[in-house]
């Protein structure tokens, strides 16, 4: 568990998790599946070669990979390491410490002797709410002009109604989707999700879809070099409280970001 007293999320060694703002059982952002044997989760982060349509997750779970992990869990982050068909890549989770805001952040170096296009998928499934059956009808997504994140709100909650969930990324160049169905696919699992057989995201956001929030970013990597993307995930009062924390800040922009990139971690507790 990473947690301060207004939000958390929970992260097991394969990767699963879910989150929650303020209370963790009446305001989940993501769905709590009580299940260690299959561990099921309602958050995922893909990483794909465009070239080849290859895809796998950073941490083992929910798209293994062929290769071993190496998982580590520290006062605050988790950490998962993982190398496969030359791509070597550091999954750090952790949480704000002043704030409701979750950061996935991953880093690629690219050891295959070659240029690689890839694309790097973030998805959340939503809930607002105690239950998903209960809320789903009832949450609505929508876009930030200014900063390019993906909201959501269930406005029919009693409590949270005011509430509002984001998703965002480094990264400006990127497509989205807050239809759970088209990312999934009929009959879809997150082990093979619809989304990663097509080339981008629909755009595809308000009410009356099966909700959630996903962006895909690509990613051009050149032999021997390393890159980072962030995903920025929470829920605050109002959507000028998640600007004001970081959620809504503008996204880097391609070609500013040359050479080595730091990776500075998680912040110390």
């Amino acid at each position: 568990m990473i947690a301060h007293s207004q939000f958390g999320t929970v992260m097991s060694e394969g990767g699963s998790a879910y989150t929650w703002a303020e209370n963790s059982h009446e305001f989940r952002l993501t769905p709590w599946h009580n299940d260690p044997v299959s561990d099921v989760s309602g958050e995922a982060i893909y990483l794909r070669d465009e070239e080849s349509g290859q895809f796998w997750s950073p941490s083992p779970l929910p798209a293994r990979g062929n290769n071993t992990y190496i998982v580590r869990h520290g006062f605050g982050y988790s950490i998962f390491d993982y190398t496969q068909d030359g791509l070597t890549t550091e999954l750090c989770v952790y949480v704000a410490t002043d704030a409701p805001v979750k950061f996935c952040k991953l880093k690629i170096t690219n050891r295959s002797g070659r240029s690689r296009q890839l694309s790097v998928t973030g998805y959340w499934d939503l809930v607002l709410g105690d239950s998903r059956s209960k809320s789903l009808m009832h949450v609505v997504t929508e876009t930030d002009p200014a900063s390019g994140a993906i909201l959501a709100r269930n406005v029919y909650s009693p409590e949270f109604g005011d509430r509002v969930a984001f998703l965002n990324c480094s990264e400006a160049s990127r497509t989205f989707t807050g239809d759970r169905a088209e990312f999934l696919g009929r009959n879809g699992q997150l082990a093979n999700p619809s989304a990663m057989r097509r080339t981008r995201l629909s755009g595809r956001v308000g009410a009356g879809y099966d909700p959630c929030l996903a962006i895909q970013a690509p990613l051009t990597l050149e032999s021997g070099r390393e890159g980072t993307i962030t995903f920025k995930m929470g829920a605050a009062q109002g959507r000028g409280r998640p600007r004001a924390w970081g959620g809504l800040g503008r996204p880097s922009v391609p070609g500013r970001r040359r050479g080595r990139i730091s990776f500075s971690g998680p912040p110390r507790w």
